[in-house]
């Protein structure tokens, strides 16, 4: 799984839209929908968007009910 495809997944349980997300952390929704696209999503904006959504990431995106969506799909 790329980035990209774990920040769709990561609003789609979270209810939230990427352009949402993108304003949330201080991207216009172009760019960012730009970056997803191109899947080149830098590792602090990943931080920035688990912040944004109060989850937590370690390479990965953990749901408060424990859940991970992470690149590859790998156990953690």
């Amino acid at each position: 799984m790329k980035s990209s495809d774990m920040i769709k997944e990561l609003c789609e349980k979270e209810n939230i839209s990427v352009s949402e997300l993108a304003r949330r952390i201080g991207q216009s929704p172009q760019n960012f929908g730009k970056k997803l696209k191109r899947d080149t999503v830098t590792f602090d904006e990943m931080v920035m968007i688990a912040d944004a959504l109060e989850v937590a990431y370690e390479q990965a995106f953990v749901l408060k009910d424990g859940e991970k969506i992470q690149i590859g799909n790998m156990e953690m």
